[in-house]
């Protein structure tokens, strides 16, 4: 089995480290320091958790985030690093490869693309197939906001639609973008988008895009 999933953990935390506390992250709104509380109350307070999907949780969520983030900024590194607690069900390498591959490559990336001087990073095609399997999983998901019609388009040709509404919007990139791109990270997406203007335009601004 791939351990794709803890190779981007260990990166995040190396990048959360390096930056510093206080450093933009393409999360709206959230420094470094929120983002790293965000990874570990994910993995170690499912009693908190809940509330990103589940509006009844959103106050606890809130007031453990917070919590996380009082914490001293190494010590969160270091939650990060070394992963969940053994009653987690993340512990378990069948589940931390499913659940998190995805969530440490956005997270990544999302520290990496705030900076102003970030260079596009080299992912090789078992990673990028992995990536893309994912993401025709979650097209119909992440895409269900989309004000337009989505199909989401490798370079080699192989697609996976996103939203069937119409006029239909075609973005173009590697797995490892349009996974970006479908999680409302748009503006930094490497993509190529072909329709109509006005849909592209629509696409380009939404925030419904992803969770």
């Amino acid at each position: 089995m791939s351990t794709f999933a803890k190779r981007e953990r260990l990166l995040l935390a190396d990048l959360l480290e390096t930056a510093g506390p206080d450093e933009p992250t393409l999360c709206d709104g959230w420094r470094t320091r929120d983002l790293a509380a965000h990874v570990v109350v994910r993995e170690r307070r499912p009693d908190a958790a809940g509330g990103v999907l589940i509006k009844q949780l959103a106050p606890r969520l809130e007031r453990v985030m917070g919590e996380f983030a009082a914490k001293p900024y190494e010590e969160l590194i270091q939650l990060i690093r070394t992963g969940p607690p053994r009653f987690s069900p993340f512990s378990l390498k069948q589940i931390d490869e499913a659940a998190n591959t995805v969530e440490f490559y956005v997270h990544t990336e999302d520290v990496r693309r705030a900076q102003p001087d970030w260079t596009p990073r080299e992912l090789d095609p078992v990673f990028q197939d992995t990536l893309w399997s994912r993401l025709t999983r979650s097209a119909r998901l992440m895409g269900r906001g989309s004000p337009t019609g989505l199909v989401l388009r490798r370079p080699d040709g192989r697609t996976a639609v996103a939203n069937k509404s119409t006029p239909v919007v075609t973005a173009t990139g590697e797995p490892s973008e349009l996974l970006l791109f479908t999680y409302g990270r748009q503006s930094a997406a490497s993509v190529e988008l072909e329709g109509d203007k006005d849909a592209i335009a629509k696409v380009q601004d939404s925030r419904e895009l992803g969770f």
